[in-house]
C-alpha cells in the first residue's frame, strides 16, 4: 500500500458487517431467482437449494478464515494474491468486477421494473446516483440504510411465508422431493440459486472497514449465511406448497403470484415494493464490494492508480465508487441485463473457487483441508452446470482477463 492511499477508516462492529451481508444476500435474487431454478429443476428445487448452500457454507469457511489473516479491501483478490501468486489474485479480482457490475446494472432494472416499469431504464440510473451519492458520503451511511433495507425485506418476506402456510391453497403433498429433472437439473437450480446466496463476499471485501477483523470477520460471515438460509428455505417451502414446482417455474413474479394464488391480492403491492427495496439493498451492497476490489486492484496498478484514492474526510475510495457508479448507470440506460444471473454466477463461483484454493494452502492438516477442496470441487461443478450460453460467455470474460493480464506483463517487461 502505497502512502499516496492510506487505509480506510474502521468503522463496522459484527452487527454492522451481518446486516451487510444480509442486505447483499436478502436481495432481489430470492424474489427473481427461485422461478429459473424451479424451471432447471422441477421437484428437485429444494435438492437444489441444499446444494447451493452446502456450497455457500464451504464458500464462507474459506473466506472467513482468509479474511481473518488478511483483513484489507479486496477480499479474494487479495488472498488469490498472496497465497496463490499475482496472477490468480488478478483473476479473482476481475471475474469479481465484471461479474458484480453487471449485476448491478441487473439490481438496478429490477428496481426500475418494480417501481415504473415503463420508464424502468430511468429510474434504474436514479436508483444508482442516489446510492453511489450514499456511499460517497462514508460507511456509516450505508450500514444505517442497509439495516431498513432488511428491516422491510425479512418483514415482507415473513409475511409472503405466513400468509402462503396459513392460507387454504397450502399443500403438503406440492413439496415431495424428487429428481424429475435428473441431476444435471438440481445442480443449474443450484448454480442459478448460488446468486442468491453470494453476497456474503462483501463482508470480506470491506475487511479494511470492520474493527477487530480477525474476530469479527469469521463470526459475521456464517452467522449472515445462515440466516440468509433459513429465510430462503422458508420461503422456498412456502412458496412450493402454494405453486408447486411447474406453477413456479412458469411464475414471472414467483412471490407475488404466491400470494395472489393463496387467495391474498391485497398482499401483492406489498411483495411488490417489498422486491423493489430488496433490489436497492443488493445494489448498494454490490456497489460496495465492487468499488472497494476495485481499490484493491488499483492499488497494485491493474487498474487506473487514480482510482486507489481515499476521500480525506468521509474515509472511502470515492473515485473508485463514483467510477462504478458511471459505468453501472450507462448500463442501466442503455441494456437489459436481467438475464445475467448465469453470467454473474459463473463470475463469482470463478472468484470463489479462487478463494477456496487460497485457504487450502492455510495448513496441511487433512481436516483443515477438506472444506476448501469440497467448496473448490462445488464451485467447479456449479459453474459448469449453468446454462450453455452463460458458461461460454463466462470463460470468454476470463479468457479476455487473463490475456489483459499477460499484455500488461509483456508492455512492463519492455
Amino acid at each position: 500500500m502505497t502512502p499516496s492511499s492510506p487505509e480506510l477508516r474502521r468503522t463496522l462492529g459484527t452487527g454492522d458487517a451481518v446486516v451487510i451481508g444480509l442486505g447483499s444476500m436478502i436481495g432481489a435474487g430470492i424474489f427473481a431467482a427461485l422461478g429459473p431454478a424451479a424451471r432447471a429443476a422441477g421437484s428437485g428445487l429444494l435438492l437444489g437449494l441444499a446444494v447451493a448452500a452446502a456450497v455457500a457454507y464451504c464458500n464462507a469457511m474459506s473466506s472467513a478464515r482468509l479474511a481473518a489473516l488478511y483483513p484489507a479491501s479486496g477480499g479474494t483478490y487479495v488472498y488469490g494474491r498472496e497465497r496463490l501468486g499475482a496472477f490468480w489474485g488478478y483473476l479473482a479480482g476481475w471475474s469479481f468486477i465484471v461479474g458484480k457490475t453487471a449485476s448491478c446494472a441487473a439490481m438496478a432494472l429490477t428496481v426500475g421494473a418494480y417501481v415504473w416499469p415503463s420508464h424502468a431504464h430511468a429510474v434504474a440510473v436514479a436508483a444508482v446516483v442516489v446510492l453511489t451519492a450514499v456511499n460517497y458520503g462514508g460507511m456509516r451511511k450505508s450500514a444505517r440504510l442497509t439495516r431498513v433495507i432488511v428491516a422491510v425485506v425479512l418483514a415482507v418476506l415473513a409475511s409472503v411465508v405466513v400468509g402462503c402456510l396459513g392460507s387454504g391453497a397450502f399443500d403438503a403433498g406440492r413439496l415431495d422431493v424428487g429428481l424429475s429433472s435428473g441431476v444435471n437439473g438440481v445442480l443449474q437450480a443450484a448454480g442459478l440459486l448460488f446468486f442468491a446466496f453470494a453476497g456474503y463476499a462483501r463482508i470480506a471485501t470491506l475487511g479494511e472497514e470492520v474493527r477487530d477483523p480477525a474476530r469479527t470477520i469469521p463470526r459475521a460471515i456464517p452467522l449472515a449465511l445462515g440466516i440468509a438460509l433459513a429465510v430462503y428455505a422458508a420461503v422456498t417451502v412456502a412458496v412450493l406448497s402454494v405453486l408447486g414446482p411447474d406453477g413456479l417455474g412458469l411464475a414471472p413474479a414467483p412471490l407475488a403470484d404466491a400470494v395472489r394464488a393463496a387467495g391474498l391480492p391485497g398482499l401483492v403491492p406489498i411483495v411488490r415494493v417489498g422486491a423493489a427495496v430488496a433490489a436497492l439493498g443488493s445494489l448498494l451492497a454490490l456497489i460496495l464490494g465492487v468499488s472497494r476490489t476495485t481499490l484493491a486492484m488499483a492499488r497494485d496498478r491493474h487498474l487506473p492508480g487514480a482510482l486507489a484514492a481515499v476521500h480525506p474526510r468521509f474515509q472511502v475510495p470515492h473515485r473508485a465508487e463514483l467510477a462504478v457508479g458511471v459505468v453501472v448507470a450507462a448500463l442501466a440506460a442503455t441494456v437489459d441485463v436481467r438475464g445475467a444471473i448465469g453470467f454473474s454466477s459463473f463470475g463469482v463461483l470463478a472468484y470463489y473457487a479462487i478463494a477456496n484454493a487460497s485457504a487450502w494452502t492455510l495448513g496441511p492438516a487433512p481436516a483443515a483441508r477438506v472444506v476448501p477442496v469440497l467448496g473448490l470441487l462445488g464451485c467447479v461443478t456449479l459453474a459448469f452446470a449453468l446454462p450453455g450460453v452463460s458458461v461460454i460467455v463466462g470463460a470468454a470474460v476470463l479468457t479476455v482477463g487473463a490475456a489483459a493480464y499477460g499484455v500488461r506483463l509483456w508492455t512492463a517487461a519492455r
